[in-house]
């Protein structure tokens, strides 16, 4: 039986639908061939209420439940995966995790300026050297009279040179995860440079950046969440993650199956459209059914976090099978354009090229089999 959204999710969609074909999709090549989105579209994607969408309306956001988030980010990884990034971070990892662990003052200081596009968050988890095994970062805050001094290096961190705000994973004291802890850190404090990162595969327009921490001090109200649950922390905002990002791929997936439809009917070939030849047929099917398993699975993880279930397997399935769907959709697509599809005047190189990076970040596909292992069988390969 196929899920059905209530009346309002439909507005919710079809108001990011029409905002994202409007205000975004017009720009993704000419931003993604400049390697930089204008920067206007910050507080546009802000009066939208979608650097507020996770945020509670008491601190001036929309307070979508996890359902109305990922329609959202469907509808933006459909236009353009390097503003979806720009949503799913500060929205998402950094005010979605300060409203989950903040304390009161912390929430009042920083949610109503990211719910406002005034800041935009940076989640600075990732190290050079420390990727899929957070637990072994290097990144060290030591105690002063006043707060704490933080110095480190990390890499990959989407809207690093952008953002206001950095939620910093430092090291507070033993080896391994039980020793880390969370910050909020200000990125105008000295001490703190952020360095853009040119030249990736795809996420081209995406402000992605190197930090470097060189004792940069923060006070004691900086700390989030308590000392030592910095690994919990960054653990609970990835489980939140993993669902939007499956929901982003579902929207390059669903981007990737609409251009080829419509290429499909339109060129011909020996005559005929090649809508009509059977191999054509064969990568549309296999690109539907993708579509559709992988966005159920999103919207089955979405559910279980409303309802306030345990959903740590679920984000991880449906961020697996969606990132990987998105991958074989936009491979797919290319294959019906031919060689238009491997020019940049046709969308499915760009899709291809984004979808790649979805099966790395926020936990490669390796490591969600390993999530999903360990749930199944009861033993863990971490260890």
């Amino acid at each position: 039986m196929r899920f059905e959204l209530d009346d309002e999710h439909r507005l919710i969609r079809d108001g990011s639908r029409s905002f994202c074909r409007r205000v975004v999709a017009p720009h993704a090549r000419e931003w993604d061939k400049a390697e930089e989105m204008d920067r206007a579209v910050v507080g546009q994607l802000a009066e939208a209420g979608y650097l507020g969408a996770t945020v509670e309306e008491r601190y001036g956001g929309a307070g979508l439940d996890v359902l109305g988030y990922c329609l959202v980010v469907e509808e933006l990884g459909w236009a353009d995966s390097s503003v979806r990034g720009v949503v799913t971070v500060s929205a998402g990892l950094v005010a979605k995790t300060l409203q989950r662990w903040g304390d009161d003052a912390q929430k009042e200081r920083w949610l109503p300026r990211l719910a406002a596009g005034e800041v935009l968050g940076c989640f600075a988890l990732t190290e050079p050297d420390s990727g899929s095994d957070p637990s072994s970062l290097r990144t060290r805050a030591v105690r002063t009279g006043s707060g704490w001094r933080i110095s480190g290096a990390k890499t990959f961190i989407t809207n690093g040179t952008w953002a206001g705000l950095a939620l910093v994973f430092a090291r507070t004291g033993e080896a391994g995860a039980r020793g880390l802890s969370c910050f909020l850190v200000p990125t105008d404090r000295p001490g703190f440079h952020a360095t853009a990162i040119k030249g990736k595969l795809g996420l081209r327009a995406q402000d992605t950046a190197e930090l470097t921490l060189d004792d940069v001090e923060v006070g004691e109200r900086d700390l989030l969440g308590g000392e030592g649950n910095g690994f919990k922390i960054a653990m609970s905002a990835l489980d939140g993650g993993r669902i939007s990002l499956a929901a982003s791929c579902v929207g390059i997936a669903q981007a990737a199956l609409d251009a080829s439809l419509a290429y499909a009917r339109e060129r011909r070939q020996f005559g005929r459209p090649i809508a009509q030849f059977q191999l054509i047929q064969e990568l549309l099917a296999e690109m539907a059914v993708d579509v559709e398993a992988a966005r159920l699975m999103a919207w089955r993880a979405a559910l279980k976090a409303d309802a306030g279930d345990a959903h740590t397997i679920e984000a991880s399935q449906a961020k697996y099978f969606a990132s990987e769907a998105a991958v074989r959709a936009s491979n797919a697509a290319l294959q019906v354009f031919g060689g238009y599809g491997y020019v940049d005047d046709y969308p499915v190189g760009r899709y291809l090229r984004d979808a790649r990076v979805t099966t790395l970040y926020e936990g490669t596909s390796q490591i969600q089999k390993l999530i999903i292992g360990r749930a199944l069988t009861g033993e863990s390969a971490f260890a």
